[in-house]
């Protein structure tokens, strides 16, 4: 009778720990099942509505700006070697006014440099110049125009970040200094939350940079095509004028 209690209870014991055993793998492959995004917004959600709110934002409007500056660059980005080409067989052909409606019907600052300069070439290669490189100016800026926001967002997703988790550090030590007792699962939890925001804002920060790089270079590849293509506007104003 002993043996086949014995029995009895070793074979419960084994189906016990089979059912936990597979409990534990299901809840595991559950785990593992959730998709990226599933985890983040649960992260998301857990850092609490108030930094976390502020850190999204800053990546919307970071976003909003960075997609807007990129579709504009690359609005404005022309070919500026047969634009060159185009106008200086304009000029051959048909002197400054067919060059200049060349200008009008291609899209970019480069064409609008060009145009200016031949604007103002019947008042002499000095004011067409002139002319070119103020024009220049403020086809940097229209190019340059907003990129202090983006510059900004950068900057301050991190710190929110690391202001909430300064504050959630302070209220799980308040908390400790209240109960009287260094607990580890006490705190743990306010401690997890506080440093949600850190990494939340530190993401924010690098996705914000790479769009910011990339604008930065798309900037200077275009400014450097404006500055070629005006000495070569001035290049062939001079030889026009010959």
């Amino acid at each position: 009778m002993k043996k086949i209690s014995f029995t009895l209870a070793a074979a419960g014991m084994f189906v016990m720990g089979t059912t936990t055993a597979s409990a534990a793998m299901l809840q595991e492959e559950a785990e593992a099942s959730k998709g990226f995004t599933q985890v983040l917004k649960e992260q998301f959600i857990q850092g609490g509505p108030a930094f976390m709110g502020i850190v999204l934002l800053c990546l919307i409007l970071g976003l909003a700006v960075a997609i807007e500056r990129i579709i504009y660059l690359n609005l404005a980005t022309t070919n500026s070697t047969k634009l060159k080409q185009q106008v200086e067989d304009a000029l051959a052909s048909g002197g400054v006014e067919a060059a200049k409606e060349v200008c009008r019907n291609t899209k970019g600052p480069v064409a609008s440099i060009y145009y200016q300069g031949l604007d103002r070439v019947d008042e002499g290669l000095e004011s067409a110049e002139k002319a070119v490189v103020a024009y220049g100016g403020v086809q940097m800026g229209q190019l340059e125009k907003n990129v202090s926001w983006l510059s900004l967002f950068i900057a301050i997703a991190p710190m929110l970040g690391f202001m909430g988790t300064v504050i959630g550090m302070i209220a799980a030590f308040q908390k400790i200094a209240a109960v009287g007792n260094l607990s580890a699962s006490l705190i743990a939890g306010d401690i997890q939350v506080a440093l949600l925001t850190t990494v939340f804002g530190l993401i924010t920060a690098i996705i914000l940079q790479i769009f910011y790089n990339y604008i930065i270079a798309k900037i200077d590849s275009i400014v450097n095509d404006m500055e070629d293509s005006s000495i070569a506007l001035i290049d062939m104003l001079a030889a026009h004028k010959k």
